[in-house]
C-alpha cells in the first residue's frame, strides 16, 4: 500500500443509503480536520471506487433498509466492503453499515427472537479490547431492529445489555458501530418526526425521552467521536501493527 505523509489531507469515502441523507456529525468532524468528503450512493447508481489508495478511508452510513434485503446495491456494497478490508484501509461501518460489513464478514445479521428493538438511549459497557482503544460514552443513540453477530475473528470492543454485540474490529483499521454517532440535533428532530411510528414497537422509547436523552449523553458521544476519529484516521498508515 502507498505510504501517505500525515500531512497529506486525502478525502474520506462517504456511503450513504438514502437521497436526502447526509454524514452529520461525522462529515463535520472530517472537515474540521482538512477532508473532503468523496459521497456515493450506490442505490441511486453512484460506482464505488476499485481502491481506497486516493482515500483517507470509507465511512458507510446507516438506513431503513436490512442489510438481508434481495437488492442489488446491497450484494453490491456487500462485496465492495471486501476492497478496504483486503487493503486494511480505514473503515467504518455505522449501524446497516456495520451489519454489512459483519455480513462481508461471513457473520448473520437478524432481529432478536422476542421483537425488542433499541430506538432512544440505551447503555453501552466497553470490552477490555475496547478500553484500551479508547474512552467510550456509557449511553448511546439507536435505531435499530436487528443485530450482528461478531464476525470470526474480529474483537468485541463495546456490548449493550439487548443486542450484546456494539462495537467491534476487524483486523488493524475496520470498526463496526451499532449506534449512532453522526446525529445532529436537527437529524434527531427529522428521524423522530419521519420515524414517529417506530415508538409503538416493543422496547422504543418515546420521541420525549430521545430529547431529554440527548441533552443528558450527546456529549459524552461527541467526545467519543472526536478521540475515534483521530484515531481511526492514524490507520493503517501509522500505528496500525500495534493494533494488530
Amino acid at each position: 500500500m502507498r505510504i501517505v505523509s500525515p500531512s497529506e489531507k486525502l478525502p474520506v469515502l462517504i456511503v450513504l443509503h438514502q437521497e436526502h441523507s447526509t454524514p452529520g456529525r461525522v462529515g463535520l468532524r472530517l472537515r474540521e480536520r482538512g477532508h473532503a468528503l468523496d459521497i456515493r450512493r450506490p442505490r441511486f447508481g453512484d460506482p464505488l471506487p476499485e481502491t481506497l489508495a486516493g482515500h483517507a478511508g470509507a465511512i458507510v452510513f446507516g438506513g431503513p433498509m436490512s442489510s438481508n434485503d434481495d437488492e442489488d446495491y446491497l450484494r453490491r456494497e456487500i462485496d465492495w466492503m471486501a476492497v478496504p478490508l483486503a487493503e486494511q484501509a480505514p473503515l467504518l461501518g455505522i449501524c446497516l453499515g456495520a451489519q454489512l460489513m459483519a455480513r462481508q464478514l461471513g457473520a448473520q445479521v437478524g432481529p432478536r427472537d422476542d421483537g425488542l428493538v433499541e430506538i432512544g438511549y440505551y447503555p453501552l459497557r466497553a470490552t477490555e479490547h475496547g478500553e484500551a482503544l479508547c474512552d467510550w460514552p456509557e449511553t448511546v443513540y439507536q435505531w435499530h431492529g436487528e443485530g450482528f453477530d461478531l464476525p470470526a475473528g474480529a474483537r468485541l470492543l463495546a456490548e449493550g445489555q439487548l443486542y450484546r454485540n456494539q462495537a467491534f474490529q476487524y483486523g488493524p483499521a475496520a470498526f463496526g458501530l451499532q449506534f449512532h454517532v453522526e446525529l445532529t440535533l436537527a437529524m434527531m428532530h427529522r428521524w423522530t418526526t419521519t420515524g414517529a411510528d417506530r415508538f409503538t414497537l416493543p422496547g422504543a422509547q418515546s420521541r420525549a425521552q430521545h430529547m431529554e436523552g440527548r441533552a443528558v449523553y450527546d456529549a459524552q458521544t461527541s467526545q467519543f467521536l472526536d478521540g475515534f476519529l483521530d484515531l481511526w484516521l492514524r490507520l493503517p498508515r501509522q500505528g496500525a501493527a500495534d493494533l494488530a
